[in-house]
Parts: C-alpha cells; structure tokens; sequence
C-alpha cells in the first residue's frame, strides 16, 4: 500500500492547508518543467497521485480506512486519477488562481467605479474655501428592481448549465494523465444564475445613470490639481452594489488683478507720479476689502510694497500667504501750459534747467529733468 502522507511528508493528522501547502512544495521542485529527467518526473507522479488522494475528504477517509484507490497502479496514475490544473497552478503562484476568482459563481453585486469630475472655483474660494455646487452624472440603483435586475415579480433562475456553478469543468489527457480545466460558464457569465426576464428600465444591470446636485466643502488653500476625495459619492456598482469614490479635481480661475504664486498674491498698483516723488498712502481694493498701501516719497516703478496675511491660506493650516504690490509710477503723456509753467519751475528749482532755456540732457538731469522730456506736450 502506498504511504502518501510519506509521499508529501507530513503527518496523518495533517490539515487541508498543511497537505496542499506540502504539495505545492514538492510541485515546484518535482515538476519536469524545472527539474526535467524520469526520476523527477517519476517522483512528480508519485507526489500528484497522493495530493490527489489526501486532498479529497472521501478518498482520504477511504485510504485512513486501508483502502488505497490507486493500488493497482503501482505508483504511477490510476484508471481514475485526476487532478485540477488550478491546483497546479496554485503549486507555482501560492493560490493564485484562487485570488482570481475562478472557483464558484462570482457575485452580481460589485463595487462601482471610482470617478473624476473638474470643478471651476474662484481665487476667492481658493483663498478662503467655502461650499461649491457640483452637478454630476453617474450610475445610481435602479429604483424598480433595487438592483436585482430582474423585472418586478420575477426572480433570478439557476442556470442549466453549470447548475450554479458558474463555471464548468473538462478534463483532458495529457503526459500528466487526466487533466481538469476550470471555466467560467458562458451561459450565465459565471454568475450561476441567469435572468429569464430583465427589469425593463436598467435591462437588468441593477443601476441606471442619474444627475444630482452635490455640496461639497472646498476647504482654504486649494489650487489647480487639488483633488477632493469623496467617499461612497463616485458609480454605484453592478446590482446596486457599493458606490465607488468621487474625485473632485479643483480649477481656480485667473484673477484680473491678483496673480498666485504659490500660497502668496501678487498685484500691481499704478501710482501717480506726484505721490511716488511726495509719498501717499494709497487705496487698494484686496480679497480681504479695502487696504492702504504706503507708497514711500521717492518711489521707483518696480519698487513692492508687503501686504503680511492678505495671501492664500496655506491649506490645512490656519495662517496664510502675503500680498506683494507692485507699483508702477504713471507718467503724464500730456499737460496743460499752466502744468507744463509748474513743472519748468520745478526743474529751475532743481538745477534742472540749462540756461537757453532747454531742459538737461538725461544725463545731466535729475528726476524731474527726465520726466521733463517725457512730459512735452506734442
């Protein structure tokens, strides 16, 4: 009588686990594909023919019993022998056939899709956060079936074919003896059920597809790219199983007079040329309302003026960026003759003015030498 427990090495109170775990080993090493030779190939036979047997409750308990099912075989494959190739195939992947689903009807119900929608926000929003509509389509339970997808009064039927299997087996004979293949059925699509008559409106998927109005909460600090993760929110899945996620991927929209560079804002203040030579304090309407920019006497176009905390809230923080104004100094293109007497005074004044009367060259005048030139009425 053969020892097949000998034959996997393992005691005879072994489990499940612990015999397809023993024969997964010794397939890897045995099988004529990695240790090719007939003493191998002898020894794979002898390992397969055991799995067989102790991997079987009724054979197993058979053979405890002293009753060997292939002991006119004389060690090789019996009359009756057979084993599945995704056993095989678990000795090589550690049950990676089990992992992809093939054994047994695989459920009508599925998770659904994660799913990805743009929003179009403003920097405001951006600066500050706050709630944003959001319409969406996406696939929802079907109302009349409840996602079944059998029409009302009707229940899903067993299918003939693989008898709620959802799948079939066929065996074949090769070098390894008779070897058993494992497919989903193709009449029920593996389900093990089929549906004789389908719910009309969501033809018997479980779900249709829906638009609805979302409230999201934008938080503070979001830019282009942010990506908002909502859960249970995205594609309800086949038979109205668990909804995926939603995306929400955030788009801020340029800002006529604010610039973002990174959590800071940019602006640009024009300042009359007066007040850049005698220094004001100047209104600049910001995100935040109203503010004065003090203009320093003497100014320069280029010159930045630091607005602290009137930037975009760093995001998950609860401080926030600067403001830096740019200020570009307005020169007049045109003047009165009374403008024009005043600002020929003022070059006199400042040693500004030649004797014949003309103004400086630019580079013998100061300041109001130069805006002299720029200021001559045409």
């Amino acid at each position: 009588m053969n020892d097949y427990y000998a034959e996997l090495g393992v005691s005879r109170d072994a489990s499940a686990e612990e015999i397809k775990r023993a024969y997964r080993k010794a397939a890897r090493k045995l099988h004529p594909d990695v240790n090719p030779g007939p003493e191998a190939e002898e020894q794979f036979k002898k390992v397969s023919q055991a799995y067989d047997v102790l991997s079987d409750v009724d054979k197993r308990r058979q053979y405890d019993m002293g009753a060997d099912p292939y002991a006119d075989a004389a060690a090789g494959f019996g009359p009756g022998f057979s084993f599945s190739a995704s056993d095989l195939f678990d000795a090589f992947f550690g049950g990676a056939g089990a992992a992809r689903g093939t054994r047994g009807p695989r459920p009508r119900m599925m998770r659904g899709q994660d799913a990805l929608v743009p929003l179009d926000i403003d920097l405001s929003q951006a600066v500050f956060g706050g709630n944003a509509d959001l319409v969406i389509d996406t696939a929802v339970g079907c109302p009349t079936c409840h996602g079944d997808g059998c029409a009302p009064g009707t229940t899903p039927r067993t299918c003939d074919v693989c008898k709620g299997a959802g799948e079939i087996q066929q065996v074949q004979r090769s070098f390894l003896g008779q070897v058993m293949t494992t497919r989903p059925c193709l009449t029920c699509q593996g389900f093990g059920t089929v549906i004789p008559d389908p719910c009309r409106e969501c033809s018997g998927d479980g779900r249709i597809r829906h638009r609805r109005t979302l409230t999201i909460k934008v938080p503070a600090g979001v830019d282009t790219g942010t990506r908002i993760q909502l859960t249970g929110e995205g594609e309800v899945g086949h038979g109205n199983g668990p909804a995926g996620d939603l995306y929400v991927e955030i788009a801020v929209r340029s800002h006529p007079m604010f610039q973002r560079r990174g959590d800071d804002l940019h602006a640009t203040l024009e300042v009359p040329m007066t007040a850049a030579a005698l220094g004001a304090a100047i209104p600049l309407e910001t995100l935040d309302g109203a503010r004065e920019v003090d203009v320093r006497v003497g100014a320069q176009s280029g010159d930045t003026v630091t607005l602290r905390g009137l930037g975009v809230t760093h995001l998950r923080q609860n401080t926030r960026g600067d403001l830096t104004v740019h200020l570009l100094v307005q020169t007049p293109t045109r003047l009165t003759p009374e403008q024009e007497a005043l600002l020929r005074q003022l070059a006199e004044l400042r040693g500004e003015e030649k004797p014949n009367g003309k103004v400086a060259s630019p580079a013998e005048a100061g300041l109001f030498g130069k805006l002299r030139d720029a200021f001559k009425v045409r």
